[in-house]
């Protein structure tokens, strides 16, 4: 009788969305959506910052952020919401992020990490904390609006790094025009397709954020 050896599993290929999603907009869901798919990714771990070290304003409660991107990311279960900078005192850094998420990983399937970010995290990345390291340790999954590809940062050419292009629709949406819209007394349900969802704009009014006199 012939003893078979069974096929190895796959790496599991989990694409990382940080970010402050202060709000969470309508362009943060869309990424992740096309990083799931163009990536062929298992999983969308959401990482919302807790100390932000690059942002010298303050945010929403980490309490208020998990909870929208809760909602924003309800109708894919393939998205996961991931509170381990928010339980992490001091500045978050993605590379010790990375490095408590592999080490929590070695016990289970490995896995690949796809680090998703937008072309102007790309351009700022060699200022990160560790950012040397953190390119041995992920492949960069980057938004690329329109059809040209993203332009690596003139302190990255040479060195080696994995990187794929996501095809991004271009989307005109950012967290700071939702903020300054709703700091001028609009509704969140009026901005539309700019928000992540009709939960996340309910979210929003019920707790009154962003409005003139926030009570974050």
């Amino acid at each position: 009788m012939t003893r078979t050896t069974p096929p190895e599993s796959a790496p599991r290929r989990i694409g990382l969305m940080g970010g402050s999603f202060d709000p969470v907009h309508a362009a943060h869901v869309r990424l992740a959506e096309v990083a799931l798919h163009t990536l062929a990714l298992d999983e969308v771990r959401w990482i919302p910052v807790g100390q932000p070290w690059q942002k010298a304003r303050q945010l929403a409660s980490a309490e208020h952020r998990l909870a929208m991107v809760r909602l924003a990311t309800a109708h894919e279960p393939r998205f996961v919401v991931d509170p381990i900078e928010t339980l992490r005192s001091g500045p978050s850094y993605t590379l010790d992020t990375v490095r408590e998420l592999q080490q929590a990983d070695r016990a289970t399937v490995p896995a690949q990490w796809f680090l998703i970010i937008g072309q102007d995290q790309y351009a700022n990345l060699p200022t990160w904390h560790g950012w040397p390291e953190l390119l041995e340790r992920v492949t960069l999954a980057v938004a690329c609006r329109g059809d040209a590809p993203p332009q690596t940062p003139a302190a990255l050419q040479g060195v080696a790094h994995h990187c794929q292009t996501l095809p991004l629709p271009p989307m005109r949406v950012s967290s700071t025009d939702i903020r300054a819209r709703l700091a001028r007394g609009e509704s969140p349900q009026s901005l539309g397709d700019a928000m992540a969802s009709e939960a996340v704009a309910r979210y929003i009014a019920n707790h009154q954020l962003y409005a003139p006199g926030d009570h974050r």
